[in-house]
């Protein structure tokens, strides 16, 4: 049997003509292409956080021991951590291998072949990916001119197959923040409501409050961005109690590793430093956006996040995106209508932002 379709045929035709997600490309490959250090690649594409973890995660990591040792399956010390961190009770909260995991138990958990999520584009494109995967249909509610919620398009989209609805808050990748009064709309349809706050700690608001008095909102966060751990994919959700028992019974038992929990431990001991980081970028992000609105060709959206987006106004935002590459510096390009000739932007440290706006004005000229 040397024909390859002998094996090909028994795979399913819906994971077979899936479309992966595009991911960000890898500094390393970059810097290989260009023939320059990686240390000379300035990556703004993927809403890291450069200026990394606490210098006490790389401590822990070296001083730990138990890297033979399963993982607690229970997750208990880290949903301890969390609860003190979050306000909530240990026993609503659920971690995974990144916030993306999170998103993907929910939609297995709540929607099925033949069933609805509502989620509001241009958004996060994992909403989207784990809906397509599960055989769920993906009902896409476009924002307004600048990126803000349809609250009466959404209610309008809802029907008896609707099981969930995802809100990013602030939306990535826009940076729009949505506000309270209109999240509480969305929680007063009684559908299950995700609000991914994977940028939280960059503007301190959050449904989490909202919990007591809506039963059906759940909120998501992560450890990538705040935090500096991207690397190490760890996210967490507070979420109704009976919703993480049964998320707890889904979820793969040893799905949050050793160095990750050894990392967050680290990061609670160490939240004047890491904090201290976040008001760095948001200061940064201030000068960022105001420099690049000075580039009459340009045209950033007010962010609340770790990143800007931009119209490109003149020319092909393509093509501004492999200039940029060309020069060693990795921002982010979206193929999809509505963002097809935008640009993100994530913030970086303010000499990487300075690379970046002398390529652009140089560009422009």
């Amino acid at each position: 049997m040397k024909d390859e379709k002998s094996i090909e045929r028994f795979a399913r035709p819906a994971m077979a003509a899936f479309k992966g997600y595009s991911a960000c490309k890898s500094p390393d490959v970059i810097a290989r292409k260009l023939g320059i250090s990686v240390e000379r690649v300035v990556k703004l594409d993927a809403n890291e956080n450069n200026y990394g973890p606490s210098p006490k995660v790389a401590k822990a990591l070296e001083q730990y021991n138990g890297y033979h040792i399963y993982p607690d399956a229970a997750q208990t010390e880290l949903c301890e951590l969390l609860s003190k961190y979050t306000g909530m009770p240990a026993e609503q909260i659920v971690a995974g291998s990144g916030s993306d995991q999170l998103i993907d138990l929910l939609v297995k958990l709540f929607a099925g072949p033949g069933d609805e999520i509502i989620n509001m584009v241009p958004s996060f494109a994992m909403y989207r990916f784990y809906a397509n995967l599960n055989g769920t249909t993906t009902i896409e509610v476009p924002r307004d001119a600048d990126f803000h919620i349809d609250v009466k398009g959404i209610k309008k989209a809802v029907t008896p197959k609707t099981k969930l609805i995802f809100l990013a808050n602030p939306n990535n990748p826009t940076g729009t923040m949505t506000s309270r009064e209109d999240i509480q709309v969305l929680a007063q349809t009684g559908l299950p409501l995700v609000v991914d706050e994977a940028y939280y700690e960059f503007t301190d608001e959050s449904a989490i409050p909202m919990m007591t008095d809506y039963l059906n909102v759940m909120v998501l966060r992560t450890f990538s961005k705040w935090a500096g751990l991207a690397g190490l994919r760890v996210g967490y959700g507070v979420f109704p109690l009976r919703i993480a028992n049964y998320l707890h019974g889904i979820r793969d038992p040893y799905n949050v590793n050793v160095a990750a929990l050894a990392a967050v431990r680290a990061s609670f001991e160490d939240m004047d430093y890491l904090m201290g980081n976040v008001q760095k970028i948001i200061a940064e992000r201030e000068r960022l956006f105001k420099e690049l609105n000075g580039i009459k060709w340009l045209k950033p959206y007010p962010s609340k996040s770790n990143f800007i987006l931009c119209d490109v106004l003149k020319g092909k935002a393509k093509d501004l995106q492999k200039t940029l590459e060309d020069r060693g510096i990795l921002v982010r390009y979206y193929a999809e209508a509505r963002l097809s000739n935008c640009i993100r932007f994530s913030v970086g440290k303010p000499d990487e932002d300075d690379i970046l706006l002398a390529a652009l004005r140089e560009i422009g000229r």
